[in-house]
């Protein structure tokens, strides 16, 4: 497709959505900026299927803005365990409550003031204004850059700085006066659905017959896949972890610092040995027990895959004060009613709700 003909992008796609797009998303009910907030927020590195349950029990719980600012970071991040990118849910929480002292409560309705909000870039800005308020915002998150390749035939690395410039004004010619909010849902649609990665079903898209990777015989090829480098492969790595049971079945938890793999959530001590996981236990707890290997757990991050090897271990609650800090509990997995609200990695949570049910 020649970019001159890019304003011909946006009537097709409006009238691919009305009857074929999707229309039944929940963040497409009672829309709202701050529905359509979190909604994209969630969206982000993650695919629809998986959100959608997570949005509903989201909204059940924070229906409002006020609520979520002033709800505590752990009860947020409860209900993020799972969807994994936790860096997303502390940013939500800290928006939310920016919002509440710095805008009064009201989700904010220009460009700048939103793009300013933690966790929220130039695309995601864009999409809430456009999707929310029929505002004429370009978007270029990952499925509108794959749409915009192919169709234009946009060689190269889409995260090189020419290449994403380019594809960012090709996205503002793309993206038409009126009916923005039908045309960025389409475009963001379209991507997910029929411009896959992998497979694009062509011969159902709207713009198949202007596609210049389509025409080309190319769509297979635009975007190139991303290469990984000569010689490395992917790394695997394994860590032991503690789980510490006193005598009412209540389980020791650390708080992980903020930065780094599962931010901010509850998790089990981790070490790299055995040895160091029961000369920490041996240290800090009374009355212990004779360490014993549950079987590992297999989790794959985005760049690598780490074995964790629980070992558990019985005692009498900890013997010094260092364990009595903001930063450590001890949770009762097996007591649904007295069980603190707090966000888990999904491994460590599977342990627990196994614990909880009897089955360790």
């Amino acid at each position: 497709m020649n970019p001159a003909h890019a304003p011909t992008v946006g009537p097709l796609l409006v009238a691919w959505q009305a009857r074929a797009g999707r229309h039944d998303l929940p963040w497409q009910r009672d829309r709202s900026p701050y529905r359509v907030w979190v909604s994209e927020i969630m969206l982000q590195q993650t695919q629809v299927s998986a959100v959608v349950p997570y949005f509903e029990r989201f909204m059940a719980r924070f229906p409002d803005l006020p609520s979520l600012a002033a709800a505590p970071i752990d009860e947020v991040l409860h209900l993020w365990t799972g969807l994994g990118y936790y860096a997303r849910a502390r940013n939500l929480h800290r928006a939310a409550q920016r919002i509440r002292d710095e805008h009064r409560g009201v989700f904010p309705q220009t460009f700048d003031e939103v793009a300013a909000l933690p966790g929220i870039g130039r695309s995601t800005a864009g999409a809430i204004l456009a999707l929310a308020l029929d505002q004429r915002h370009p978007i270029l998150d990952g499925n509108v850059k794959r749409v915009l390749q192919r169709a234009f035939g946009i060689e190269g690395n889409a995260t090189v700085r020419a290449t994403e410039q380019r594809l960012w004004a090709l996205a503002d010619a793309c993206t038409p006066a009126e009916n923005v909010a039908t045309y960025t849902q389409a475009i963001m649609d379209l991507g997910a659905t029929l411009c896959t990665r992998r497979k694009p079903a062509c011969v159902l898209c709207p713009l198949h017959d202007a596609c210049s990777a389509r025409r080309s015989g190319r769509q297979h090829e635009i975007p190139a896949p991303k290469q990984r480098a000569a010689g490395r492969s992917r790394v695997s790595k394994f860590c032991y972890m503690l789980l510490m049971r006193d005598s009412s079945g209540a389980v020791f938890l650390e708080r992980r610092p903020e930065r780094g793999i599962w931010g901010g959530l509850w998790c089990l001590p981790e070490f790299a040995s055995d040895s160091a996981a029961l000369a920490y236990a041996r240290n800090h707890f009374s009355e212990v027990t004779e360490p014993r290997p549950l079987g590992s757990i297999a989790h794959a991050f985005t760049h690598f895959d780490l074995e964790i090897r629980p070992l558990a271990i019985e005692c009498r609650r900890a013997r010094d004060a260092v364990m009595e800090t903001g930063a450590t509990l001890w949770y009762n997995a097996g007591a649904a009613a007295g069980a603190a609200r707090i966000g888990l990695p999904a491994p460590v949570k599977q342990l627990l709700d196994d614990i909880g049910q009897g089955i360790l």
